[in-house]
């Protein structure tokens, strides 16, 4: 069986310094339990699609891949890309929030455009 191994770029999904960083850092923190954050999106009923993160032991063989500098590496499906054009994540951190937000989403579909703590896995 052959590998799917596509590569995001900045064209498929844009991710802002802060949250590069942020990502690798909780990547790192796991001391080498996960290799990569997963970005996922669930169906949102009247109010559009939800998105979220969550870690990832591995990749899949159909996901798409980012990586970067310090082990930042994001792990995206098919089908949850399809919902990411155009779409930006950021980490907003206030001193008394800290949250990503995905900035953009697919705006035919609607959607929440954060991502907070709320248990459904994300982190």
């Amino acid at each position: 069986m052959s590998e799917y191994n596509h590569i995001l770029t900045e064209s498929n999904l844009a991710v802002t310094e802060t949250a590069r960083n942020k990502i690798a850092g909780l990547i790192n923190d796991t001391k080498g339990e996960v290799s990569a954050v997963r970005i996922y999106v669930s169906g949102g009923g009247c109010s559009g699609m939800n998105y979220g993160m969550t870690f990832a032991e591995n990749g899949e063989v159909n996901d798409s891949t980012m990586t970067g500098e310090n082990g930042f590496k994001l792990v995206v499906d098919p089908i949850a890309l399809s919902f990411l054009g155009g779409a930006e994540i950021d980490y907003s951190d206030d001193g008394v929030n800290a949250t990503f937000v995905f900035n953009n989403v697919f705006q035919a579909i609607g959607g929440s455009g954060s991502c907070g703590g709320c248990g459904g896995g994300a982190f």
